[in-house]
């Protein structure tokens, strides 16, 4: 499979070097040399340095025989005309752009991406995605991940377990008989930033973030189990009007009832305009870093804080002010990775990677066979796989315990049926099985190979 990248930045390379695991054939373009130098030297990819969207620099990237666009600079309008070229000039397949301004994307414009107009065959909104990722971690209290898997009925969910924990000190072979209706599969403990290997004699310590599949009809007992507070979040105050917390305080006014939303924005002209856009949210226009700010915001009343201004170290700094000042919760948008480690050991209750998330969800459509879906966890140190088995996969009709499966790698949950399965040694995986599967990043390209290779796009 060919694929043309536009835009080596972030999103780009971490794109490139998800698809590049396999055996295809990555070309990425980006007018900045150091960035191309830096991703021909990491990963096995071709680099053009040249214009986004010029008809000359693809036509070099081989646009002619690709099988798909990846436009995902950080301008929108390059990405269209990226996409529109690729169409145009060289009828590429399938096409896929990163918009991020939202007047693109109302839906009073909805046929703007039509093959009759702007033939684009997938839209990613990094805000709509950020937003979405943040609501979901909003709607179950307490976890530092939250990403509904396998058609929404099982969550894989992260928690921080804290002294008062009833499951610390226990191990793990002894959950389900000391506690009747602990039905989840714990995949990954991380220890210090770590991970440490598990069996069942591993235990869970204090301040351990645990990560584990459940039904999602059984979060609120689990969430129990776990000593964590589930009760809903009504008040809710984010930091940062731009188009993630305005995306987001929508979404959280169309989906909670009684929820009240403040925001804190610091352009006044933004501030402004959210004030005359928004019904129901109050807007308070100050830097958050003021503490009389969050204090005219009442932070001590608020559930969570969330911080998505463009900045870490204000998202970061904000977050810890209001634990201090009161607030239950602190979720931090934070695009550093070496940041994350450092804020979880502090107060700060969640911390977001927008470019993990922006990275899912392209790569959500572009799939490796009968792989349906993957999720990078922290900054790509981990991945969530969600496939289906054929008869050809490696993993069927033998026990799990006789699959060899690399440290770290656990088969999560099986789906079979209208049947969930929580893997034991002696389970064995059947042809046909929505299996969902946990792997380190450096071992991921092996749980690739369970499945058929080929590429599919939709």
């Amino acid at each position: 499979m060919r694929i043309v990248i536009s835009g080596a930045g972030h999103v780009g390379y971490n794109v490139a070097a998800y698809l590049s695991r396999d055996a295809n054939d990555i070309t990425l373009v980006d007018p900045n040399p150091n960035l191309i130098e830096h991703a021909s030297r990491e990963l096995d990819v071709n680099g053009i340095v040249g214009h986004y969207s010029s008809p000359e620099v693809l036509a070099k990237a081989g646009i002619a025989e690709a099988d798909i666009l990846i436009a995902v600079s950080p301008y929108d309008e390059r990405n269209m005309v990226a996409c529109q070229i690729a169409h145009s000039l060289f009828d590429t397949p399938k096409k896929i752009a990163r918009i991020s301004n939202q007047d693109y994307l109302d839906p009073a414009w909805n046929n703007l991406f039509s093959r009759d107009h702007m033939p684009i065959d997938m839209v990613i909104s990094p805000e709509i995605e950020v937003a979405n990722s943040v609501y979901e971690r909003l709607s179950i209290t307490g976890t530092t991940e939250a990403i509904p898997v396998c058609n929404n009925t099982l969550h894989f969910l992260g928690v921080v377990c804290k002294e008062s924990c009833p499951i610390v000190h226990t191990p793990l072979r002894q959950l389900r008989t000391l506690f009747s209706n602990f039905f989840v599969n714990i995949v990954s403990i991380l220890r210090h930033g770590k991970p440490i290997l598990l069996n069942g004699d591993s235990q869970i310590m204090e301040n351990d973030e645990v990560f584990f599949i459940v039904e999602s009809q059984s979060i609120s007992t689990i969430m129990s189990y776990l000593g964590i507070d589930s009760t809903d979040t009504k008040n809710i105050i984010i930091l940062g009007g731009g188009n993630v917390g305005l995306a987001l305080s929508q979404r959280l006014s169309r989906s909670i009832a009684d929820v009240r939303v403040t925001l804190i924005e610091s352009a006044p002209e933004r501030a402004e305009y959210l004030a005359q856009s928004l019904e129901k949210e109050l807007v308070i226009h100050g830097d958050a870093l003021q503490p009389s700010i969050l204090k005219e915001a009442e932070i001590e009343n608020a559930d969570t804080l969330v911080a998505v201004t463009d900045k870490d170290e204000t998202n970061a700094l904000c977050s810890l002010q209001a634990k201090y000042m009161g607030c239950k919760r602190a979720i931090a948008l934070i695009k550093r990775p070496n940041y994350t480690s450092l804020l979880l050991a502090t107060n700060i209750d969640a911390v977001i990677s927008p470019h993990d998330i922006i990275v899912s969800r392209i790569t959500h459509h572009v799939r490796r066979g009968r792989v349906k879906a993957v999720h990078r966890l922290r900054w790509g140190t981990s991945e969530l796989i969600e496939a289906i088995t054929s008869e050809t996969c490696k993993i069927i009709n033998k026990p799990i315990k006789d699959l060899k499966l690399p440290e770290g790698v656990r088969i999560a949950s099986i789906q079979r049926g209208n049947s969930f399965i929580f893997p034991a040694p002696d389970t064995v995986i059947k042809s046909g099985d929505f299996v969902t599967i946990f792997s380190p990043s450096e071992f991921a390209y092996k749980v690739d190979g369970f499945f058929s290779a080929g590429i599919e796009l939709f």
